[in-house]
């Protein structure tokens, strides 16, 4: 008797009139925001511009997903194109099914696009997105907890997933909630890319690799505890062995990548550190800038004002002395015209 568990959600959608809102589209979605926005922290970190990683987002992520929804319809056809099943029915993402092999690859196509076209290599931007895109993982999995998929072996412990529904086969009861499991690792490789990128400078896109890497040894792990239908080989689930072919690719290019191009990219946007002193002040003027950076600015505003006030001062004390010095000169020009005078009359009158 299971005495704990995790419970499902008795619907996987919410309708807002006649708008529904599904569980599984929340979450995807609230994971790319998240992978953007820590993206660009990491991107600005590394001397690069703010907006730059959600543009090339605006290329990754529709690639992502179409790649994500090919892979799992390549690999689940049976799903779809059987007999009794509906081949539209491989169109609605929003009821579940996305691969990460095929998000990834053809993520990363997209994002080349977009990396070309800003002139930024593709490996620093990389590097700045891996962990967004391991927390991205960890929160778009709690999609198929709405729609109760992707569960392990029946277990009775205390964190047991109960799933109720039996459509598609489903047998109701208590089980491993792989879903769980692999959030909770996308988390902890996140953390793990974010320290050791900190720790050892990674660069040249191996804090992706890394990324890569750690997640396919969870991968495996968890992959061979799910019971959900999936093509074999060797006794072996078919992701199982795409997770060890994964993972070696990525640590022979953690391997090769350092030999060959050790540290970080010094640039890893052109022109990022070319922005002037008035463009750096108009910000630093701004309601969002840092107090600091206004003081600052209005400490140099200050002293532009005081230097131009004593250079006011100091051209009319200037231009007084020059008035008087002239009074003189012709006050001593009237005297010395006036002593001729005398001097010429008092020579008539001898």
């Amino acid at each position: 008797m299971t005495l704990a568990f995790i419970p499902s959600p008795a619907h996987g959608v919410v309708y807002l009139g006649p708008i529904p809102l599904r569980g599984y589209a929340f979450c995807i979605i609230i994971g790319v925001f998240v992978a953007v926005w820590l993206g660009n922290k990491r991107w600005i970190a590394r001397g690069g511009r703010s907006g730059t990683v959600a543009d090339i987002a605006v290329w990754a992520v529709p690639f992502g997903l179409v790649g994500g929804r090919l892979y799992h319809v390549i690999t689940d056809y049976e799903l779809y194109f059987s007999e009794g099943r509906d081949w539209v029915d491989a169109f609605k993402i929003w009821e579940g099914g996305l691969g990460i092999w095929g998000a990834i690859a053809l993520g990363a196509v997209g994002a080349w696009i977009g990396c070309r076209r800003r002139g930024i290599p593709l490996p620093a931007y990389a590097d700045a997105i891996a962990p967004g895109i391991a927390i991205a993982q960890a929160i778009g999995r709690w999609g198929n907890w709405f729609n109760q998929e992707l569960y392990g072996k029946p277990t009775d412990l205390p964190w047991a997933l109960k799933i109720t529904s039996s459509a598609d086969g489903r047998v109701p009861g208590t089980y491993h909630p792989t879903f769980l499991y692999e959030s909770l690792w996308c988390i902890g490789v996140a953390l793990l890319v974010i320290w050791a990128d900190r720790r050892f400078k990674l660069g040249h896109g191996r804090a992706f690799a890394l990324y890569v890497a750690t997640y396919c040894v969870g991968r495996f792990w968890i992959e061979y505890m799910r019971v959900d239908d999936a093509h074999h080989i060797l006794g072996l689930r078919l992701n199982d062995w795409t997770a060890m072919g994964v993972f070696l690719l990525a640590v022979i290019y953690i391997v090769i990548s350092a030999k060959m191009r050790p540290g970080r990219e010094a640039i890893v946007e052109p022109g990022a550190g070319d922005d002037d002193t008035d463009t750096a002040k108009a910000k630093a003027k701004g309601d969002d800038a840092d107090p600091r950076d206004k003081a600052e600015v209005k400490a140099e505003d200050k002293a532009a004002g005081d230097d131009a006030e004593s250079t006011e001062a100091a051209d009319k004390d200037e231009a007084a002395d020059k008035d008087e010095a002239a009074d003189k000169d012709e006050a001593a020009d009237k005297d010395e015209a006036n002593g001729e005078a005398g001097a010429t009359k008092a020579g008539r009158a001898s």
